[in-house]
């Protein structure tokens, strides 16, 4: 019985496999190359559009309603959990939460407005508080008045006790020629004033330099010794060149019965480099005068002083009738003037205005012990406040003279000095 299927013979599968060459073949010869029957090729067709995925279909149930588990895990390993209908890590996939799969996530812009503007608020806050040290370690704080006797006592607000000196420390021989100085040794008050800080706006008060006033007792600032008063009278100036501030505060204190706060001088050096840090000062003056002494030489009307002009305004007294008076009303207008300028954005924003200010005064000005940056911002701040219809600018009332020395109206001092004490709007008049 043959194992081969029906129909098959030992021809069919080669006979005696000794003498076959090859398994396909019932001949001693190898087969030949078949045949092959020739197909045309055809062109390929054109691409189309692949059919959109069919929609998944529910698996199968069993008869009891049991879903049918075919075993994989189609929405962790093979796809599913994408929105975008392929796996996590196939081209269709998603991050699960819509965004892309692919590429730099999309900047959050809020964020980087909060830590910019942070940056720049910490960076502003180091800038100034370097700047504060900085300039608070360049007051020269030489007035110690805790050696003034006899004190009257403190009001409401701050008294600040301006003097403008004809030092010429620092200045050179061409600068002295320049402005007008001459070389005397030493130095004098060439400008008093009073600046209240208070409540109902800021009040200035020149106190001329021909003051008659009397000295008071002191104590020596050097010697420490105790002079007792001789019912002196003297023009104010010389308080100053008897024994420096001190004195000086000690004999406006005695002659006014008001509390001096702090203490504030400037030299001609200082106060020139300060107007042509800023660039100058414009000032409108009414009236034309010349005054060979100080250098003063001025057309009517508006224009801008730089140093040297500036010093000779604020000096000049000989050109007027009023003398020292008509000085003193300069004064004021010229500082006022100075102030606002000054306190304005393009300097207080532009450092390369702002240090050469700040530097210029700084170097020259000579203050108490207890003044501070902040207090002298508060100062000059108040001094802006007098030109911007905020204050009142005036002389101290005087009702006479005696021996070519002004002499003060006690009555109205006295009223002023209540209304400073107490606070109160400033109503009494110079004249």
């Amino acid at each position: 019985m043959s194992d081969w299927p029906e129909g098959w013979t030992d021809d069919n599968r080669g006979g005696d496999r000794g003498n076959r060459y090859g398994q396909g073949s019932g001949s001693d010869q190898p087969e030949g190359a078949r045949v092959m029957r020739h197909v045309q090729r055809r062109p390929a067709p054109p691409q189309q559009r692949p059919a959109p995925p069919r929609p998944r279909q529910a698996p199968p149930q069993y008869a009891d309603g049991a879903a049918y588990d075919s075993g994989y895990n189609t929405g962790q390993v093979y796809g599913g959990g994408g929105r975008g209908g392929g796996g996590s890590n196939g081209p269709g996939g998603g991050r699960g939460d819509g965004g892309p799969a692919y590429g730099r996530p999309a900047p959050d812009w809020g964020r980087r407005i909060k830590v910019g503007a942070l940056s720049l608020v910490v960076v502003v806050l180091a800038v100034s508080i370097g700047t504060y040290f900085w300039a608070d370690s360049k007051l020269n704080r030489e007035v110690d008045l805790s050696k003034v006797i006899e004190r009257p006592k403190e009001g409401d607000g701050t008294n600040y006790l301006i003097v403008g000196s004809d030092s010429r420390a620092g200045m050179t021989d061409e600068d002295k020629k320049r402005l007008h100085t001459g070389s005397a040794e030493g130095k004098r008050t060439d400008s008093m004033m009073i600046l209240h800080d208070g409540s109902n706006g800021p009040t200035l008060i020149s106190l001329p330099r021909d003051s008659n006033v009397e000295i008071p007792s002191y104590k020596g600032s050097d010697s420490g010794k105790l002079y007792p008063a001789r019912g002196r009278f003297t023009k104010l100036n010389a308080a100053y060149a008897e024994d420096g501030p001190e004195l000086l505060v000690r004999t406006v204190e005695f002659n006014t019965g008001l509390h001096i706060d702090h203490y504030v001088e400037i030299g001609f050096g200082g106060f020139a480099n300060i107007v042509d840090a800023i660039g100058g000062v414009e000032l409108d003056i009414p009236k034309a005068f010349k005054d060979k002494k100080s250098g003063a030489d001025f057309k009517a009307g508006k224009q801008t002083l730089n140093g040297e002009q500036s010093l000779a305004f604020v000096r000049t007294r000989y050109a007027f009738a009023e003398s020292d008076l008509a000085r003193t009303k300069n004064q004021q207008k010229f500082l006022a003037a100075l102030a606002s300028q000054t306190a304005t954005p393009s300097t207080i924003l532009n450092p390369f205005k702002l240090y050469p200010t700040m530097s210029a005064g700084l170097d020259t000005l000579i203050v108490d012990e207890d003044m501070s940056i902040w207090s002298l911002g508060q100062m000059f701040f108040a001094m802006k406040g007098v030109t911007g219809g905020d204050g009142t600018s005036m002389n101290m009332p005087i009702s006479g003279s005696s021996g070519g020395n002004l002499v003060w109206d006690k009555a109205k001092v006295k009223q002023l000095v209540d209304q400073l004490n107490n606070d109160e709007k400033v109503t009494v008049s110079e004249k």
